[in-house]
């Protein structure tokens, strides 16, 4: 089974944070396209760690230092994921994502590269909820 560690950082206002994925896949999708920061880890590693690690890779920012458990999700495709809350802020329009390699277009035998995150936004948490894979709305009730 998959599993995902991630961080969801609420700031002073109430908003919290969450990143678009990157990548022609996701390109036209918005409601139920948007996550938290995160990203897989094996057996063995830490999850906290995994979403510190994955947080500061897909923003470019250091994530914040006390961070509580939220839980854990199911996600619709088997995936769970477990998600840590934070405080702090950031500016959205400076984030530097880590990037990835695929074949695109499909069949061309050309590798492009694009980032893991194409963008992140604040949103209150009625608006995350819509936003936000459905499974990972969860969270929002947890704060």
């Amino acid at each position: 089974m998959k599993r995902s560690a991630g961080l969801l950082l609420r700031r002073a206002s109430g908003e919290v944070l969450l990143v678009h994925p990157g990548g022609p896949f996701w390109a036209r999708k918005d409601a139920g396209a948007w996550s938290i920061p995160k990203g897989e880890y094996a057996d063995g590693d830490s999850a906290v760690e995994c979403a510190r690690r994955e947080f500061e890779e897909e923003l470019g920012v250091t994530a914040p230092g006390e961070l509580v458990d939220l839980g854990v999700v199911k996600q619709k495709n088997g995936k769970e994921v477990r998600a840590f809350l934070g405080a702090g802020d950031l500016d959205v329009g400076a984030i530097v994502s880590n990037t990835f390699a695929m074949e695109w277009p499909p069949r061309s035998g050309r590798t492009q590269e694009f980032p893991e995150v194409d963008r992140a936004e604040w949103f209150s948490v009625d608006e995350a909820r819509s936003k936000l894979n459905p499974a990972q709305a969860a969270f929002l009730d947890r704060l």
